[in-house]
């Protein structure tokens, strides 16, 4: 970020005299609300740090460090003192006063947009580092950061920045965003839409190999009728043949080959019933194999459909969350993950996900579907937290995104688990719910 834009971004930001709430929206993005109406970014990434306005960059979870902890316990509802520019450097410095038993104290929030360097650090009034969103050792870099010392400047610049007068630092603040996201939002697509489309063609390559059912049934025939052959030749066949010819009971002349050698050759007629047997299962059990995959193959094709569709990074973050790797329980394979606003939601591939989503919720997770027609199952893991408004469309919106290719205006219902009544697999009923309208397109 240019010092120059920073000096600009100072004067529009000296109209704020408080901090309403200050936290992680992501791994390196920081919001301020200033008031209701007022909020502000820091995304301080090492390799693009910048200041930014959006409207539509969502929480992606809650936070907890003792970074997050301290910033939330210091600066949350404090009076800002000053905003400025120190040492003639990107560091820009917030002096916040904030009550804490009935004492005023002095802290400062520490923004400094250093390339390698680039920090977040709270200071006490004596400049001693509280926390701060990276820890740097003194063998890693010439200026540490670590809790309990004090902070020293870095060096000043050796040269004088150039002026890059904006017009409008507002304009400026939201089109960094749209500029920086339309960028990694392309990039990432990409990625993405390449990592589902192995998916795709691979359960597309495993529905072609699956066997036709009429061939199964035709080979299961013809290994009982070798087998009975077999049984009633027994005196015929000799240990260890590789093949054995028999007349069939039209008199026909059939050759036999066989896949093994036997020592004994009264195991050989059982073997052939058991490769009928094998093969009637198999036919049986085709369709249940065959909907399997192509369930999956919907899933994901509609997976690819709305990463195409996908315009904001927050989206595209929605449908492929960082994996947890705290968590140790693994959760059905025809069960997808996604999180937000920190609450963790839950959607089912297929029927089977819908019956385990069904199966695995507690009384208070919400429940949703669309309304009057067939649809995947998601659940909202509430632990008993009140789910806000924001989350709850979300959820509805992964409802008709997973469900249906063409675009509309569409009715989705949503209740608490306890409301809702299993009749058989996944077909339910359900009584006290609510209805959104979702838009996809």
């Amino acid at each position: 970020m240019k010092y120059s834009h920073l000096k600009q971004i100072i004067t529009n930001l000296n109209g704020f005299t408080n901090i309403s709430s200050i936290y992680r929206v992501k791994d390196t993005v920081i919001k301020i609300d200033f008031d209701k109406n007022n909020k502000i970014y820091f995304e301080m990434n090492k390799n693009n740090s910048y200041i930014f306005k959006s409207d539509t960059i969502s929480r992606t979870k809650t936070y907890n460090a003792p970074f997050d902890v301290v910033l939330s316990k210091k600066l949350n509802n404090s009076q800002i003192i000053n905003i400025e520019l120190l040492n003639n450097d990107k560091l820009l410095r917030f002096t916040i006063s904030s009550d804490q038993k009935y004492k005023s104290l002095k802290t400062y929030l520490q923004f400094e947009f250093t390339g390698k360097h680039t920090n977040v650090i709270l200071l006490d009034s004596d400049e001693i580092v509280i926390e701060a969103l990276r820890h740097i050792d003194s063998s890693s870099s010439s200026r540490s950061v670590k809790v309990g010392e004090k902070l020293e400047l870095p060096l000043s610049m050796p040269y004088i920045p150039k002026d890059y007068p904006l017009d409008d630092v507002d304009k400026f603040l939201y089109d960094s965003y749209k500029k920086d996201e339309e960028q990694k939002l392309n990039s990432l697509k990409k990625q993405r839409s390449a990592f589902i489309l192995k998916k795709v063609k691979k359960l597309e390559k495993l529905l072609l190999s699956i066997e036709n059912e009429d061939k199964l049934l035709e080979n299961a025939s013809i290994y009982q009728e070798y087998g009975n052959l077999l049984l009633s030749n027994l005196y015929n066949i000799k240990p260890y043949q590789k093949s054995i010819t028999l007349y069939n009971y039209d008199g026909i002349e059939v050759e036999i080959q066989l896949d093994k050698l036997f020592s004994n050759v009264s195991n050989i007629p059982e073997h052939f019933f058991n490769k009928s047997k094998k093969a009637k299962q198999k036919a049986k059990n085709l369709y249940i194999q065959t909907e399997s995959i192509s369930s999956k193959l919907g899933f994901y094709k509609l997976f690819l459909k709305n990463i195409e569709n996908t315009k904001t990074l927050s989206k595209l973050e929605l449908l492929f969350p960082k994996k947890d790797k705290k968590t140790k329980i693994k959760l059905d394979d025809n069960v997808e993950v996604f999180y937000f606003e920190g609450f963790k939601i839950l959607l089912g591939k297929n029927e089977k996900g819908n019956i385990y989503i069904l199966e695995n919720a507690k009384a208070k997770d919400i429940w949703f579907h669309l309304k009057d027609m067939p649809s995947a199952h998601v659940l909202i893991v509430t632990d008993k937290k009140n789910v806000p408004q924001k989350v709850l469309y979300e959820a509805a919106g992964l409802c008709v995104d997973f469900s249906l290719f063409e675009n509309g205006l569409y009715l989705v219902d949503y209740t608490q688990r306890r409301n809702v009544t299993i009749q058989d697999g996944a077909n339910v009923l359900y009584v006290e719910y609510k209805t959104v309208d979702i838009e996809k397109y």
